[in-house]
């Protein structure tokens, strides 16, 4: 893809950054005094949660998971391929799950089925910077939400297309 397949900037840093303020005041009213930690979604979510972390004055645990769904397309396939063996220890513990998109559900649907079948975590939420307003394969939603937006394929600020644009500060659509 050429960068001039990009289209406007939907949310720019400035933007971004002020909401990752909310939602961190949101999180440490939540989890004050609960034993946290936090599943990063790799690689989509990597430069939302190290972001939002660093805004979350608490003691947690931070831990990293690495699947995928969209499988170099422009549309989740449905599918989702865990990258790893393996679980980390959750067993006494609130799982808060941060993930760069709530697209059609199935990818974090099936992490979650695997946390609560696998792992015993006290409990599981789900933090997004992105939801796509449409109807979804899976019955799931967010409980943290940095943004609503239309279905468009957009990139940047973590998101990719085939491996690109993860490092653009802003969020792009794509033409």
């Amino acid at each position: 893809m050429m960068r001039a397949e990009l289209g406007p900037t939907l949310l720019d840093a400035a933007t971004i950054a002020a909401r990752l303020d909310g939602l961190a005041c949101e999180i440490t009213a939540f989890y004050k005094g609960k034993p946290l930690t936090v599943l990063a979604i790799l690689n989509g979510s990597l430069l939302f949660a190290a972001d939002l972390l660093r805004r979350i004055p608490l003691p947690l645990r931070l831990e990293t998971l690495n699947v995928a769904s969209y499988h170099g397309g422009m549309e989740s396939s449905g599918w989702v391929t865990f990258l790893q063996d393996g679980l980390p220890d959750f067993a006494g513990r609130h799982v808060l799950v941060l993930d760069d998109i709530l697209d059609t559900g199935c990818t974090l649907q099936a992490i979650r089925q695997r946390l609560v079948a696998e792992a015993a975590p006290l409990s599981v939420r789900v933090a997004v910077l992105l939801r796509k307003n449409k109807p979804r394969a899976q019955p799931l939603d967010a409980d943290y939400v940095g943004f609503d937006i239309d279905d468009a394929f957009v990139v940047g600020y973590g998101l990719d297309h085939q491996g690109h644009y993860r490092n653009l500060p802003d969020v792009r659509v794509v033409r």
